[in-house]
């Protein structure tokens, strides 16, 4: 295969990778996306499918509520509503001391500008959804969030990039990343592709290639799991989670419910494989039987684990590189990424162009870790004959 070249090369083809390209298609960039697996393979195929506002950082709010902007508007956008429905979500406080945690939580947020989150009291969590267990006392609303199928919205981010010109490249894994002069060129099974831009969006194996390519970022592997259950009899409209517990919990249209909240499974991260651990599901269906007791006899139809990337402060990485010009970083969500996928893409869209932005990134820049020091001597701006040259990653 001949060397391919672009504008910008974008290496992950999850729904920031995608999203991302999307945005700078729309701006008239040539882009090419380099996936070592198939698009959405991992965090962004196998999530629960929160479009979640309710709970994020502070620092994550503005860039969460633009992005929950652009769900309200996907058919505009991609000419497809990507399965999203704004069912709302509902946190649940199951004791007063919880109910006192979710009081704290949204006067924090007012006190902060924000008032997205709506403390409710024990009635208005039964006329929302009245088939909850009756020790429940109340929790917080968020009325304009929701979820949808995660296969369904990579595949339509995917179709509208591709309509704009963007070039996706499958089973294409990042081999060797060097930068000559001010270009990038990634090596891979394929052919060696070339760009001005290079765009880190590699999930779980983005910090690898970070620290190949000469900026360690404490990243780690987990392996999320979920598990559908057998087909139920329509009790429950919005979004669920606990104050006290992890829970994330929908039930779909068909009458299936889906199951997670950053459940830790196992992971085999050499071959890319998440592994399902029974015992810690168990864990998450006693939440969901507490709550609602007429489950307990359902049946689980299938459970499953993908991989994502988590950081030491919980914060994922949306910036420039430190070391090299031409180079930005998008990874680390912590499995909170699907519902910021959106609204990161156009933000990191208008890093890569320098267009401003009212939506700062500053608690996201990679000079937040202590990075060594050697490294960091290295010139933000390489010289002509400066070589960043990475090790076999196969990412």
């Amino acid at each position: 295969m001949a060397d391919t070249t672009s504008d910008v090369l974008v290496i992950g083809a999850g729904l920031h990778g995608l999203s991302t390209a999307f945005h700078l298609a729309r701006r008239g960039i040539k882009v090419t996306v380099l996936e070592a697996d198939y698009a959405g393979r991992h965090a962004s195929g196998v999530n629960a499918g929160g479009v979640r506002t309710l709970g994020r950082h502070l620092a994550e709010i503005p860039l969460s509520l633009a992005s929950r902007e652009i769900w309200h508007n996907l058919p505009e956008l991609l000419g497809d509503d990507a399965s999203f429905v704004a069912s709302g979500q509902l946190k649940l406080a199951e004791s007063e001391a919880e109910l006192a945690q979710c009081q704290m939580r949204v006067a924090e947020l007012q006190a902060n500008g924000f008032t997205h989150e709506v403390l409710i009291d024990r009635a208005e969590v039964f006329e929302l959804l009245p088939t909850v267990a009756p020790h429940v006392v109340g929790g917080i609303w968020v009325a304009d969030d929701g979820y949808a199928v995660p296969y369904r919205v990579v595949t339509a981010v995917r179709r509208a990039a591709q309509r704009l010109g963007v070039v996706v490249h499958e089973q294409t894994p990042a081999l060797a990343i060097t930068q000559k002069a001010s270009r990038w060129h990634v090596s891979t099974p394929k052919g060696r592709f070339e760009a001005d831009h290079l765009i880190v969006t590699a999930g779980a194996w983005a910090g690898r290639l970070a620290a190949d390519i000469g900026e360690p970022v404490p990243t780690y592997p987990q392996g999320l799991m979920l598990m559908v259950t057998h087909r139920v009899a329509p009790f429950c409209k919005q979004v669920l989670g606990a104050t006290g517990r992890a829970l994330s919990f929908k039930q779909f249209d068909n009458g299936t419910v889906v199951i997670g909240g950053k459940l830790i499974g196992d992971l085999d991260f050499d071959t890319r494989h998440g592994e399902v651990d029974i015992t810690r599901l168990i864990t998450s269906a006693l939440t969901v039987t507490d709550l609602f007791p007429h489950l307990k006899h359902l049946g689980i139809n299938r459970a499953w684990a993908g991989i994502e990337a988590f950081t030491q402060d919980d914060l994922p990485v949306i910036s420039h590189s430190l070391r090299a010009s031409g180079l930005t970083y998008s990874f680390g969500y912590c499995g909170s990424g699907f519902q910021m996928s959106l609204g990161t893409g156009e933000r990191v869209a208008q890093l890569v162009l320098g267009e401003s932005s009212s939506i700062d990134l500053a608690a996201f820049a990679i000079d937040r870790f202590n990075l060594d020091s050697s490294i960091l001597m290295a010139s933000k701006e390489p010289s002509c004959n400066q070589s960043l040259e990475s090790k076999p990653t196969s990412a």
